[in-house]
């Protein structure tokens, strides 16, 4: 029997998206201060260590039924457990990654997936080249035997790291396959059906908001370090466009606004003294 994955259990229970987002920041810090033989922790410690303020993490245990203890705080292994429980982490997940070119070997050697519950069942491409090569340990399987790895393996996530152009078709497939759950790295919003989630992450679009906030940085510098510096920075086409712009402003400055016409003497003002 397929398991249900943890968005729609969490939904169930009338936990906030935004609530299970912040649950594996809290895993991380409770996981570290477990590793560290630390017994409990404040409410204020352990916000300051998930990157969170302190009330919005009191509110966010209290859909899980944790208030800890005044004076105390919270019991770390509990709390590890706990959260663990809620987002599904006490059982195995089988996933399958589909696409192994530079970014689907990294993810299948990344060691964190194990630990965390789950376990890369399958790597998945369609070119001849690639397949049959192995990565993690793991051979590399052609996408023809995809819907017999996710009915044989239970198989409810799936991972595309394939270019734009394939990750709708790949996307398609594993969902008539039964696949329910989908982390996307490929850079195109993709379409699924109801009932299917999609978590995406594009590295080129968080790059560019650091891009965004260096900018705004630069744009508070000293007097020539500043809106020329980054640009002298910028890609051809970004500097081609930004002087485009400037010939066009320099242009519509050259421009001189017509006389409003008035009737009898031209030299007399628009409104008479008093």
């Amino acid at each position: 029997m397929r398991r249900t994955p943890v968005g729609r259990q969490t939904r169930a229970r009338g936990i906030p998206e935004a609530t299970v987002a912040r649950l594996p920041l809290y895993l991380r810090a409770l996981t570290a201060l477990s590793e560290r033989s630390v017994p409990t922790v404040s409410s204020e410690e352990l916000a300051a260590a998930a990157g969170v303020n302190s009330a919005k993490l009191r509110k966010d245990f209290s859909y899980l039924g944790s208030y800890g203890t005044r004076g105390v705080g919270y019991d770390v292994e509990y709390l590890v457990y706990q959260i663990s429980r809620e987002l599904g982490l006490t059982q195995d997940w089988p996933v399958v990654i589909v696409g192994i070119g530079n970014l689907g070997h990294a993810l299948a050697n990344y060691g964190g997936f194990a630990s965390r519950g789950f376990r890369v069942a399958a790597l998945l491409d369609a070119d001849p080249a690639v397949v049959g090569n192995s990565a993690a340990g793991l051979p590399v399987r052609h996408m023809d035997e995809l819907e017999s790895i996710v009915e044989s393996q239970q198989v409810s996530i799936g991972v595309i790291t394939t270019p734009p152009g394939a990750a709708q078709q790949v996307c398609d497939r594993l969902v008539e396959a039964g696949v329910t759950s989908i982390l996307n790295f490929a850079p195109t919003v993709l379409t699924v059906p109801d009932g299917v989630d999609v978590r995406k992450v594009d590295l080129s679009i968080e790059l560019q908001i650091l891009a965004f906030h260096e900018q705004r940085k630069a744009g508070e510098e000293p007097e020539g370090r500043g809106e020329e510096s980054v640009l002298d920075r910028a890609p051809g086409p970004v500097r081609a466009a930004a002087a485009k712009l400037r010939r066009a402003a320099g242009a519509a400055k050259d421009v001189k606004e017509p006389k409003a016409e008035t009737k009898g003497d031209t030299d007399r003002p628009a409104v008479m003294p008093a």
